[in-house]
Order: structure tokens, then C-alpha cells, then sequence
């Protein structure tokens, strides 16, 4: 409908220019020409950005999108603001006690956390006491040693295989880039984590073997609710409520998919405090430079004779 009205709309542009260009001087047959052809292309550019981008129709309903999460004021978010370390290391714990046990951590090794969350010691410790395939011998026989802090942090399972009949078929996904893969990062993550109602609302259809959480796109989660209040015990003391441990896990998976926050944030400012010096110090030059040519007066005085 709206192309049959877009292209009667040009049809009527184009026979009254036409109609104006007939009775026009010749000298003016080239700005008709002219007009003409900018009326149909702004006529034609405007049909199309309305087809592209004023169609209401999505391919989706919301309900397959998922509820939208609310924003939250993550300390990390602001400009000169970075990681609360001591959330992360909670943030750690929680995800050893509690999510490792399905979701892997692949591309975090031991070494990334000396420092953030965790001591050169500490972390050692935490590596040692997971065995990792060793080198062949001269046998062909692969035998086990003590984790070192470049090795990654293992995963639950030896492979996809596993982890899908370990789970019903439902793959874990990795806990690697999940903030950065999910649109509303560590919003979505923690209403996910939070978001399990006690009973799911009127009306909503859950497959056998689901949970309902509407913040999952189709309202239907394999993984249950797994946080609990006291489910943890915090090494500092801090209450392990169920959104405290949210905030804190997600808070550790932000670090995990963005660990140079930090550093970027420092040398950002960094380089905003040496270009605002360099611009000031430019515009000082500039015009102590060019103020006596712009503001001098030139005279012309005609010879005597």
C-alpha cells in the first residue's frame, strides 16, 4: 500500500514539474531539469527510509526477546571508576562453588588473576591442585602433572559430549565473553541469576524438564535457579544474600570478558589530560602568533606628486 502511494506521490510531482517546464523559458529548461531530478530523488530516499525503518512489524514477539533488564549502576560503568577487586574476589568464589560445576571458564588462565583477585601465591596454590596432561613421553604415553599459572582454568567437562548428556542435552555455555555475548551485559546476567519467580505467572507455557525466568528469550531456561541466600561463606564477611552474590559473579564475568577495564580507563585519562594541554598550549600560540597580524591596520598613502 505505502508503495502505490509513494509512487503516485512521484507520478503527481513529476507531471506538475513537467507541466511548469513546458510553459518555462528556454534559458530555464536546465534548473527544471535540475529541480526535477532533486524532487524525485529526495521523493524516492524518503519512500525508502520510511519502507526500511517506519515498518511497526518485528520478526519476533517481546516474549522471544525476553523481558528487558532494568539498568543498574555497576561501579565499573562510570568514566573514571573501575573494578571493585574485592567484588571480583567474591565474585571468584562464587563462581568456583557455584557455576563451575556446569559452566567452564576457558579462556581465563591462573595467571590473570594474580593481582586482581587473588595473590602470585594463592593462585599457584589454585593451579597445583588441578592436574593437566603433560607432554608425551618417550613411550607415547601422556601422563599428569600439577597445574602451572599460565595453564587456563579448567572446564567441568572434557567436551561438548559430555556436557550435553550431563545436562539433558542443554549445553552450558562457556562464562568466558557471556557479558559481551548477551545483549544488556551485566544487566541481563544479573536479572538472569535473580530473576526465578517461585512460581511461573498465568498463561506462561514451560516445557517439561524447563524453568520459567522471563528474562530468557521464550521464557524457558534449562538451568534452574541455583543462587540461594547463605548458599556461600565469604571470606570478609560479607552477607551472601542472593543478589549479593549476583552482583559479585557478574561483576566477575564483566572482568573476565573485559580484564584490561582498568588499565584502558587509566590511560584514557592519560591521554585526554595530554591532549587538553596540548590544545590549550596550541590556542596560546596561535594566538599570541597571528593577534598582531589580525589586529594590525593597513594604510595606503598615494605618492605626492
Amino acid at each position: 500500500m505505502f508503495n502505490r502511494f509513494a509512487s503516485s506521490s512521484i507520478k503527481r510531482v513529476s507531471e506538475r514539474i513537467a507541466g511548469f517546464s513546458t510553459q518555462a523559458a528556454p534559458s530555464q529548461s536546465r534548473t527544471t531539469k535540475q529541480a526535477v531530478a532533486a524532487s524525485l530523488a529526495a521523493v524516492g530516499l524518503g519512500a525508502w527510509y520510511v519502507q526500511l525503518y517506519g515498518n511497526p512489524v518485528k520478526a519476533v514477539t517481546m516474549a522471544e526477546h525476553g523481558l528487558h533488564p532494568a539498568e543498574y549502576p555497576w561501579p565499573h560503568n562510570g568514566l573514571t571508576q573501575g573494578f571493585d577487586h574485592q567484588s571480583l574476589r567474591r565474585g571468584f568464589q562464587v563462581y568456583q562453588e557455584v557455576c563451575a560445576s556446569c559452566h567452564s571458564l576457558n579462556l581465563v588462565a591462573w595467571r590473570s588473576l594474580v593481582g586482581v583477585t587473588h595473590s602470585a601465591t594463592e593462585a599457584r596454590e589454585m593451579a597445583e591442585a588441578v592436574e593437566y596432561d603433560s607432554e608425551p613421553n618417550d613411550e607415547g604415553e601422556i601422563e599428569k602433572r600439577p597445574g602451572k599459572l599460565s595453564d587456563k582454568i579448567p572446564g567441568p567437562y572434557p567436551n561438548e559430549q559430555a556436557a550435553r548428556a550431563a545436562n539433558q542435552g542443554a549445553l552450558p555455555p562457556d562464562l568466558s565473553l557471556i557479558v559481551k555475548a548477551r545483549h544488556g551485559a551485566c544487566d541481563y546476567v544479573f536479572s538472569l541469576l535473580t530473576g526465578y519467580p517461585d512460581e511461573p505467572p498465568a498463561g506462561a507455557v514451560v516445557a517439561p524438564g524447563m524453568n520459567y525466568n522471563p528474562y530468557f528469550p521464550g521464557g524457558g531456561i534449562a538451568m534452574g535457579r541455583v543462587l540461594f541466600d547463605g548458599l556461600v561463606e565469604y571470606d570478609d564477611g560479607t552477607p551472601a544474600t542472593t543478589t549479593q552474590m549476583a552482583k559479585d559473579v557478574t561483576s566477575f564475568l564483566n572482568w573476565a570478558a573485559e580484564p584490561e577495564l582498568d588499565q584502558r580507563k587509566q590511560a584514557g585519562l592519560k591521554v585526554l589530560t595530554a591532549t587538553a594541554a596540548l590544545w590549550a598550549m596550541a590556542l596560546w600560540v596561535k594566538r599570541f602568533k597571528w593577534t598582531p597580524i589580525k589586529t594590525r591596520q593597513v594604510f595606503y598613502k598615494p605618492p605626492k606628486n
